[in-house]
């Protein structure tokens, strides 16, 4: 296989291929046997039609067509490989030679790929100069309280309570959106925690103060279903209040959750896990600030048909009223990122382990 590069703008590429026949040989044989085991022919077993019976019956462009269609892929990424481009898109491709149709078998395949490259850039000095600041890894008493109260957390039970409901109890709901005097919308028996912001704007002030039995109105802003965006009145009838109870942190607390007796052999693992978080957000954070710190000192050229389409999906998935700006601004950051972080690995022959990703993913 040959391949060329021309250069059709700094961040675009045409990308021209030649496949001489005998690298596509194995691939045609397999072609012929497939198409061999697939057909009927009078006189021929299945599997065992000769190549020049089926080039008689089907044409040997169609056979052709079968083994480009396979072998294209693989011979436009050992390309763009063998020349160090950085794709940023898909490839237009053009089939612009293709071996005999006829006649003695040979020829060549030839294709161009037009695709939106990154072009070389010069990595910034990297030496025990650089230095970045992070946060410490120790760990304090209230980084072990938090584990621990979250651990009770997920064990947590509610209880039923007779009194108003207040932030961070539960409310057992049925809610009804009208508009115009017309039910739109409408669920029942959803389990609500006053002051999580999950549902409507307005709800969790509108169940505030409210007792099981009582029904509350507000007006607000559907979010979703078929009249997303548009304002509705609102009634939600409180059917139950909960509270959430956690578990004591004692000694049988420590035996359910966990292989350990003790309720100090429980906190003291926590220990050792606050620990193993705080250095594996303490390795996140300084390969962050060093890439922030060579973004400073490089020129990366992203295509500007990349940017755009990452752009408009983000756009698409955050609605209309996103700030285009600042996700172009996000964009351009994530791109550039990645690409510097591909170059150092590959400049320091960077290595990862499979515990590695386990313990950074």
């Amino acid at each position: 296989m040959k391949s060329s590069v021309e250069t059709l703008e700094p961040t675009r590429v045409r990308l021209t291929v030649e496949v001489p026949f005998e690298e596509l040989k194995s691939e045609m044989d397999k072609a012929y046997k497939d198409i061999a085991g697939q057909v009927n022919i009078p006189g021929f077993r299945k599997g065992h039609v000769p190549p020049r019976i089926i080039d008689q019956r089907f044409g040997r462009a169609a056979v052709i067509e079968q083994v480009v269609n396979e072998v294209l892929p693989g011979h436009y990424s050992s390309a763009v490989a063998s020349n160090d481009l950085r794709p940023m898109a898909q490839p237009e491709v053009e089939v612009t030679e293709i071996p005999n149709t006829s006649g003695p078998q040979g020829g060549q395949l030839v294709f161009t790929a037009e695709v939106a490259v990154v072009p070389p850039f010069e990595l910034p000095a990297i030496d025990e100069s650089i230095e970045v600041v992070v946060d410490s890894t120790e760990v304090a008493d209230e980084d072990v309280d938090k584990e621990l109260e979250e651990l009770r957390g997920r064990f947590a039970t509610l209880k039923t309570v007779d009194r108003a409901a207040a932030t961070g109890d539960f409310t057992t709901i049925d809610l009804v959106a009208r508009i115009g005097g017309e039910e739109v919308d409408s669920v029942s028996d959803v389990s609500y925690e006053i002051g999580s912001g999950d549902m409507l704007d307005g709800q969790d002030e509108a169940l505030s103060g409210a007792s099981a039995g009582d029904e509350v109105a507000f007006t607000a802003v559907l979010k979703g279903g078929d009249h997303e965006g548009e304002e509705a009145e609102v009634s939600i009838t409180v059917k139950s209040v909960k509270v959430r109870e956690l578990p004591t942190a004692d000694d049988d607390f420590a035996q359910m959750v966990s292989e350990f007796d003790t309720i100090g052999e429980l906190t003291e693992d926590l220990r050792k896990q606050a620990a193993q978080s705080k250095e594996s957000q303490q390795a996140l954070q300084a390969r962050d600030r060093l890439i922030d710190l060579l973004l400073e000192r490089v020129e990366i050229q992203l295509p500007e048909s990349a940017v755009e389409h990452e752009v408009s999906q983000r756009v698409e998935a955050a609605g209309e009223s996103a700030d285009q700006d600042a996700l172009r601004a996000e964009v351009v950051r994530e791109m550039s990122a990645e690409l510097l972080s591909e170059a150092v690995a590959k400049e320091f022959d960077v290595q990862v382990s499979q515990q590695e990703l386990i313990d950074y993913a």
